[in-house]
């Protein structure tokens, strides 16, 4: 569905250089901190930036060559970007009427009812979850095979989230063949969301792990100086020195439980995985 490989951009105080495969039927999320290279990532995919170096591929086609009618099936949501903020709904409804061939506008209508959103305000006079709902909704409307989603829920009220979220699982469940990139700072809606992960740091993958894997396999260890000394490291992948004494990540759990009763042995999570792949020490 997508592939980016070895995709360069370089800047005087940042460089890019990642590969990433999202597959058809899969909901993969891009984490890492601010500044990692996330929409840098997703802005070179889609053209709005020159590459320096790699290539991309979108439905099985390098992505310059896509056509106008290629570009219909992908429903992009990027931080940055929106119809102007002086339009109604009623105005983006006709933009999109004439924009895209499959707009569905019975579906699209029906949404803006059952979200709320009102016809005749201005969009500046939106909250910040009725401008998130309808940018999604632009992005579902017109039958796309691949969402681009960069921080869709950001700023959003947990209950706002909760409907994109779901928005976004109805989108998976219409058809088993559409895929989804997107990135967010918030683990616990990626954790329920997507099937894999790719971590990027200083615009470098570090990591890409299956779901079910990271939160089955991946702990974190809490031990005390001695635990740690005499503790078998060799499935151990970062540590950090605490004043109780260290804390490690694994990914291998069930080693440890097995193995070592004594030492404390806590299910991993994405933000358990930034925080030891980014500020911890490698053994």
């Amino acid at each position: 569905m997508l592939k980016i490989s070895n995709l360069v951009k370089e800047y005087n105080d940042f460089s890019l250089n990642c590969s990433m495969e999202i597959q058809p039927g899969c909901i993969t999320g891009l984490i890492g901190r601010n500044g990692a290279g996330k929409s840098t990532t997703f802005k070179a995919v889609l053209g709005l930036i020159h590459m320096d170096g790699g290539s991309v591929e979108i439905l099985g086609k390098d992505a310059a060559s896509l056509t106008a009618q290629d570009r219909q099936k992908l429903g992009i949501v990027l931080s940055d970007s929106g119809f102007s903020t002086a339009f109604t709904l009623k105005d983006v409804f006709h933009i999109l009427k004439n924009m895209y061939r499959e707009f569905d506008s019975d579906w699209f209508l029906a949404q803006c009812r059952h979200y709320k959103l009102p016809e005749n305000k201005k969009i500046k006079d939106f909250s910040t979850g009725m401008r998130a709902k309808l940018k999604l909704l632009v992005a579902l409307c017109h039958n796309a095979s691949l969402l681009i989603l960069d921080e869709p829920t950001v700023g959003l009220d947990v209950m706002v989230r909760d409907e994109v979220l779901d928005m976004l699982r109805n989108y998976m469940e219409e058809d088993e063949n559409r895929s989804i990139l997107i990135s967010s700072h918030i683990s616990s809606d990626l954790e329920s969301l997507c099937d894999d992960f790719y971590m990027i740091h200083e615009g470098k993958i570090l990591l890409h792990e299956e779901t079910d894997v990271l939160l089955g396999d991946y702990a974190v260890l809490k031990m005390e100086p001695e635990q740690f000394e005499r503790t078998d490291k060799k499935y151990m992948i970062k540590y950090k020195k605490e004043s109780y004494g260290y804390r490690c990540l694994t990914d291998q759990r069930q080693f440890y439980l097995e193995n070592y009763p004594d030492i404390v042995v806590e299910k991993g999570n994405i933000d358990d995985l930034i925080v030891m792949m980014i500020g911890g020490t490698k053994l």
